[in-house]
C-alpha cells in the first residue's frame, strides 16, 4: 500500500535499498524492516533527492552524538536537524525550493519598500509641520510606551508566554531579512520587550525569600543580569541610527588651509619603529610650510635626538615626565603654535590623505573641537596570533571603531581616542590641554570639550596603520588602563551630571564607562552554576519550563539584533572569548577605581596607547 503512495523513483530506491540489504546478509525479516521504515520515512520527506542524499551518506558526520543508540536519540536527531535548518552551514548543500526563496524575497523587499515610503511621508510631513510632527511623536511614544509598559508586566500562563514569544520570533526572523534601518529598529523594540519583560519576570517571581543563602546568590546574579540589561538598552540606543559620516571638502586655495602641529608621542619604543611614523608624517600632502612635526621624546634618548635633527622635524624632551603620555603632549603644545594638533602613537603610520580627509570639517562646523579616525593595525593581537584568526575574524576594536563611534557620532559623543586624531588649538587652550586627571586623557579630555558646547566627529576611513599589542599580558595591561581610567572619569566626572552635555551624550559617554565594569557580572555568569553544585542554591527559584520560557526567547533576540546590528563588525562567539579572557583581570582594578579613584592612578601608567 505505502508503495502505491511513493513516486516510481521512491520505490525502485526503496526495492534496490531492500535487495543491498540482503547481499549484506540481513535476514528476510530484518530487511523488510528496514525498507518499511525507509517507505515511512519517504511518505514524509522526498529522500531521493540530492540533498537528502547528501545528508544520509554524511551523517556520520552530522550527527555525531548517535554513534550508539540511547533513549535520547529523536529528541538529540531534532535539535541537531533544527540547528542545520537555522544555521545551514556552508559545507551543507540544503536549500529552500526555488518558489519559496522568489517569494520570500519578493515579500520582504516589497516589506521594506513600503517602510521606506512611509519614513519618506514621515519626514516630508515632519518638515512641513515641524510642531504637529513634535507633538504627534511625542503622543505616539507615550501610547507606544503606555503599550509597552502593559505588554511587559502583564502576567502570561505559560501557555500565552509560549505563544506571546513564537509570534514574536517569527516576527524578529521575517524583520531581519527586511532591509532597511526601520525593521532594524522595529527587531530593537522586539528584543528590548522580551528583555525587559525577562528582567521583570525575574524581579517579582524567581527569588527565594526563605533560603538566605538561595536569596544571596540570585540577588548577585540578578544584580550581573540587570548590568547586562542596561548595558544592552543603551547599546541599542548608541547604535541605533549610526551617523556615517563622508570627508568634507577644503578651500581650493591651499593659502587658506591652516597650519597643523603633528605630535608623535614616544617613551621607551624601539626608534626602527618610530622611524615610520616621523618619515609617514612628513610625507603628508600638506604645504610644508603649513606642517611642523614634533617628536616628543620622553626617555630622553641621545639616539631619538639626533634622528629628529637629520630628518629635520622639531624635538622635545623634558625635565620633568608627570601625568605620561599627558604631561608630554601638554609640554610640548607651550612651545607649539599651529591652528590644529594632530597627535599619532608612534606605531601609527598616516597616509598621505590624512589632514586632507579631517581637516575639512573644521570649516563646515566653526564650533568642531575634534575630528577622530579609526585605529586600524595591520598585525595581529596575541588573540588573533594564538587563534590563528587574524584577517578571518574582526578583533577586538572592530565593533567600537566600525559601529559604536559612528553611533556616537549621531548624538555628537565620538570622543577621542589618543591617535589618529586632529583637535582645534583653541579648544585644548580653553580647556588646558589634554586632561590629567585620569589615565585615559584621550576620552576625557573630549568630555571636557563636549561640556563646553564643542563637537566632535568620527570619520569611520582607515587614514593610518599600526602595530597591535605583541604578549597577551601587554594587552591585559593596556585594556586595564582603559578600564581603570574610564571607570576614574565616571566618579571624578560623572556624564550623567553637571552641565553641557545633551541627553544623549550624556547615555553615550555613561554606556562606554559602564561597559568597561563588566568584569564582576561576567565572573558571576561563569561561577553561578556553581552555587547550585556546592551550596545547593536555587539562584532562580521557578519551574524549568518558565526559565526556558523567558530567559531563551531574552538570548535569542538580543543574539539575532546584535547579530543584524553588528554584522561583520563582530563576531558573537570570538567576543566572548575576548571578554571573558578579561575579565578576569579588569574586575579587581576597575572595583578599586569605582571606590577608590584617585588611588587608582597612584602607579604611573604606561605611556603608550
Amino acid at each position: 500500500m505505502l508503495a502505491r503512495l511513493l513516486t516510481p523513483t521512491a520505490s525502485l530506491w526503496c526495492s534496490q535499498r531492500y535487495q543491498g540489504l540482503r547481499r549484506q546478509g540481513g535476514s528476510r525479516l530484518g530487511s523488510a524492516g528496514l525498507t518499511l521504515v525507509w517507505l515511512l520515512a519517504w511518505t514524509l520527506f522526498p529522500l531521493e533527492r540530492h540533498g537528502w542524499q547528501w545528508v544520509l551518506s554524511h551523517a556520520e558526520g552530522l550527527y555525531p552524538h548517535l554513534a550508539r543508540p540511547r533513549v535520547g536519540d529523536p529528541l538529540r536527531i531534532l535539535l541537531q536537524s533544527l540547528w542545520i535548518i537555522v544555521r545551514r552551514p556552508r559545507p551543507i548543500p540544503l536549500r529552500w525550493p526555488a518558489s519559496w526563496q522568489r517569494a520570500w524575497q519578493w515579500g520582504t523587499q516589497a516589506l521594506g519598500r513600503f517602510l521606506i515610503r512611509q519614513e519618506e511621508k514621515g519626514l516630508a510631513a515632519a518638515r512641513a509641520t515641524p510642531r504637529e510632527a513634535r507633538w504627534k511623536s511625542v503622543l505616539l511614544c507615550a501610547v507606544a510606551g503606555t503599550l509597552s509598559l502593559l505588554c511587559i508586566t502583564q502576567p502570561f500562563t505559560l501557555e500565552a508566554q509560549l505563544v506571546f514569544v513564537i509570534m514574536l520570533m517569527g516576527m524578529a526572523f521575517i524583520l531581519r531579512a527586511v532591509p532597511g534601518r526601520y525593521p532594524m529598529l522595529m527587531m530593537m523594540v522586539l528584543s528590548l520587550t522580551v528583555s525587559c519583560r525577562y528582567i521583570w519576570w525575574r524581579y517579582t517571581s524567581t527569588l527565594d525569600w526563605f533560603d538566605p543563602v538561595s536569596l544571596t546568590c540570585g540577588l548577585l546574579l540578578l544584580a550581573a543580569e540587570t548590568y547586562a540589561w542596561i548595558v544592552l538598552l543603551l547599546g541599542y540606543w548608541q547604535t541605533a541610527w549610526p551617523l556615517n559620516r563622508p570627508p568634507a571638502p577644503l578651500p581650493a586655495d591651499p593659502a587658506q588651509w591652516p597650519s597643523v602641529d603633528l605630535m608623535i608621542p614616544t617613551y621607551n619604543e624601539d626608534l626602527a619603529i618610530v622611524k615610520g611614523t616621523v618619515y609617514a608624517a612628513l610625507a603628508l600632502d600638506w604645504p610644508a610650510d603649513k606642517l611642523t612635526v614634533w617628536l616628543l621624546d620622553d626617555g630622553d634618548r641621545a639616539s631619538f635626538r639626533a634622528f629628529a635633527e637629520e630628518a629635520g622635524i622639531r624635538y622635545v624632551a623634558r625635565p620633568t615626565h608627570e601625568h605620561a603620555k599627558a604631561g608630554n603632549i601638554n609640554y610640548a603644545l607651550r612651545q607649539a603654535s599651529g591652528d590644529l594638533v594632530a597627535i599619532f602613537d608612534c606605531d601609527h603610520l598616516p597616509t598621505r590623505s590624512f589632514l586632507q580627509m579631517t581637516v575639512g570639517w573644521f570649516y563646515r562646523d566653526p564650533r568642531l573641537g575634534v575630528v577622530q579616525t579609526p585605529h586600524h593595525f595591520f598585525s595581529a593581537d596575541p588573540f588573533e596570533h594564538n587563534l590563528q584568526r587574524f584577517r578571518k575574524m574582526p578583533n577586538e576594536g572592530a565593533l567600537f571603531y566600525g559601529l559604536v563611534q559612528d553611533g556616537n557620532d549621531m548624538w555628537d559623543a565620538s570622543f577621542f581616542c589618543g591617535s589618529c586624531a586632529v583637535i582645534k588649538r583653541s579648544a585644548l587652550d580653553e580647556i588646558g590641554g589634554i586632561a590629567v586627571e585620569t589615565v585615559t586623557e584621550d576620552a576625557h579630555t573630549s568630555l571636557r570639550l563636549h561640556r563646553l558646547g564643542y563637537t566632535s566627529a568620527y570619520i569611520r576611513i582607515p587614514l593610518a596603520a599600526g602595530l597591535a599589542t605583541e604578549s597577551l599580558s601587554a594587552h591585559i595591561g593596556q585594556r586595564i588602563r582603559w578600564a581603570r581610567g574610564m571607570v576614574q572619569i565616571l566618579r571624578l566626572d560623572n556624564p550623567l551630571f553637571g552641565k553641557g552635555l545633551n541627553l544623549g551624550q550624556r547615555l553615550c559617554y555613561f554606556n562606554a564607562m559602564l561597559h568597561f565594569l563588566s568584569g564582576i557580572p561576567r565572573l558571576i555568569f561563569l561561577t553561578a552554576p556553581l552555587a547550585f553544585l556546592i551550596l545547593h542554591a536555587y539562584i532562580i527559584y521557578a519551574p524549568a519550563a518558565a526559565i526556558a520560557l523567558y530567559m531563551l526567547p531574552h538570548i535569542f533576540h538580543s543574539a539575532l539584533t546584535n547579530s543584524r546590528l553588528q554584522g561583520k563588525v563582530r563576531h558573537s562567539f570570538w567576543g566572548e572569548v575576548y571578554e571573558t579572557v578579561l575579565a578576569w583581570y579588569i574586575a579587581r582594578p576597575t572595583t578599586v577605581a569605582l571606590f577608590a579613584p584617585t588611588r587608582a592612578s597612584s602607579t604611573s601608567p604606561p605611556r603608550g596607547a
